[in-house]
């Protein structure tokens, strides 16, 4: 029953026979209550109409329980495994996170910084935009020691944690791919060169294209914000060259989906007259028709990395002291009937 004054902690512990810091602990999902405590709390709330208020606790306690997350896009299939591979890891730990979206802009990244840390979040994980070089607005973590750890894009110079797909093999195993199957005129299609991930799969396509004797022509690499609109217009550049590149090695699979319209629409076969490779095997890679050779990146994989290591910075099982941890995780080429000739005879 309704009290005619709002309820507290005090009534909710007196009503169940706990103390008031075990009725705090369960309301914010502390792992070492018990469900069943949990569950006798949450039973009083709904009955009594108690409304928590995380923000005052986190402000008596100087803990928040809450890990701040900043990514270009959250509609993006990287991003949005990700996130959801954090909040699941971090959960396990009875920390909640706080998610922010930067859209690629460098001024916003600015503005969420600095909100997330007058937030009192307990950590910041962040892939940063495609145009971040100067890192120095994240400082503001290290210098009040709140753990900070770099995932996917990451600062090549600026000191920091980092959790990093190994983006130079993708680069390399997709060219080489490609040459096996019998491309010589490889087109790349890659994001601004500011962004740590592009500039290691450029250099992984170098390298396959230098060790095979094979010209990096200039006219066949292309670096924009990858998006349907940019791929098409880099198509039609590459179309006017009078010979239309039998190789593209796409940087994302959005764009080698609109290499491939592209392709159709001007009656160019695949993979027989152009063999296409993506990256970050998103699930449209698999279902559009022919299925799309791609780069798996295990996002879910990072995102689970990303928290652990955080959560192992706040506990303090881990102590780097002066030295930055810095783990890599795997990538694997998945191979389809958009660059082997001899799957798509198959069918």
């Amino acid at each position: 029953m309704k009290k005619d004054s709002p309820y507290t902690i005090k009534d909710i512990a007196q009503e169940l026979g706990l103390s008031p810091s075990t009725v705090s602990r369960a309301l914010s999902g502390h792992p070492h209550i018990s469900q069943e405590t949990k569950d006798r709390v949450q039973e009083v709330v709904e009955k009594s109409g108690y409304r928590h208020n995380a923000l005052a606790s986190s402000l008596r306690n100087s803990k928040s329980n809450m890990i701040g997350l900043l990514v270009p896009r959250i509609s993006m299939y990287f991003q949005s495994t990700v996130i959801t591979a954090i909040q699941n890891k971090l959960h396990e730990f009875g920390y909640n996170l706080m998610v922010c979206q930067s859209n690629d802009s460098v001024e916003m990244e600015k503005e969420l910084v600095n909100v997330l840390y007058s937030s009192r979040i307990e950590g910041l994980i962040v892939s940063p935009t495609l145009y971040t070089t100067d890192f120095s607005h994240f400082d503001i973590f290290n210098k009040s020691k709140i753990p900070l750890v770099f995932y996917d894009r990451v600062p090549k110079t600026h000191s920091a944690h980092k959790i990093v797909g190994d983006d130079y093999q993708g680069g390399y195993l997709s060219t080489k791919h490609l040459i096996e199957q019998g491309s010589r005129r490889i087109a790349h299609i890659s994001g601004p060169l500011s962004c740590s991930i592009y500039r290691d799969r450029y250099a992984g396509f170098q390298e396959a294209m230098h060790e095979a004797g094979l010209e990096v022509e200039k006219s066949l690499v292309h670096f924009h914000e990858l998006n349907r609109e940019n791929a098409l217009a880099t198509c039609e550049k590459l179309y006017a060259l009078g010979e239309f590149p039998n190789g593209v090695f796409a940087c994302n699979d959005t764009t080698a989906i609109a290499v491939m319209e592209f392709a159709k629409k001007h009656g160019i076969a695949i993979p027989a007259d152009v063999k296409i490779v993506g990256y970050s095997n998103d699930p449209r890679a698999e279902i559009i028709e022919p299925a799309i050779t791609s780069i798996e990146q295990f996002p879910y994989e990072m995102g689970e990395q990303a928290a652990d290591l955080m959560m192992s910075l706040i506990l303090e099982k881990v102590n780097p002291g002066r030295n930055l941890i810095s783990m890599t995780t795997p990538i694997e080429l998945v191979i389809r009937k958009s660059s082997s000739l001899s799957l798509a005879l198959t069918t």
